[in-house]
């Protein structure tokens, strides 16, 4: 289990100073929670969220434990290291808002014919409760050419899951290779 400290200080000087120290900002927020401003060891967030089974993960922070999905981060546009995350508290029966990473699978046609898989969107933003969330949506690309693209609508429809994107937005295509 992950775990963090609490931050006394939201100040731009406390902050340099924990990211000096190896931490990683961290706000944990929730409906009808109030906001934690917490810290987690950089590389220990790293470890536990490549190596997490499912999009929910739990963490301790000042001896309360608490299940997280990771909302939206932020990372230095230069060196790519992980500066700032928001953590939103998975709770039971409310329906919220989630990224949902897309993972295509099979090999395309497309591919024989000089193309390549693009994927447009690598998260789809899903409303749903946690309890209905799913860890991927697969996308079937085996009968894809050049120039082939899945949309919304052309999803696998998910029980008690609302793709809140329009039904005509590109999620991943087939394009040809330069």
């Amino acid at each position: 289990m992950l775990e963090g400290i609490i931050r006394e200080s939201t100040s731009k000087k406390a902050v340099k100073a924990l990211r000096r120290d190896g931490y990683l900002i961290a706000n944990i927020y929730g409906k009808g929670l109030e906001n934690i401003n917490a810290a987690f060891k950089e590389n220990e967030y790293i470890r536990t969220v490549r190596n997490k089974d499912t999009l929910v993960f739990a963490v301790k922070v000042n001896g309360q434990e608490l299940n997280v999905v990771a909302q939206e981060y932020e990372s230095h546009p230069v060196t790519g290291k992980l500066l700032h995350v928001d953590l939103m508290v998975a709770q039971p029966n409310v329906v919220t808002h989630y990224m949902v990473p897309v993972e295509p699978q099979g090999e395309a046609i497309g591919l024989k014919n000089k193309g390549m898989v693009y994927v447009a969107k690598p998260r789809l933003k899903v409303k749903c409760s946690v309890e209905n969330l799913p860890e991927k949506i697969v996308i079937d690309v085996t009968n894809m050419d050049v120039g082939d693209s899945k949309l919304i609508r052309d999803l696998p429809k998910y029980e008690n899951v609302t793709f809140t994107d329009s039904d005509r937005v590109s999620v991943l295509s087939v394009i040809k290779a330069k």
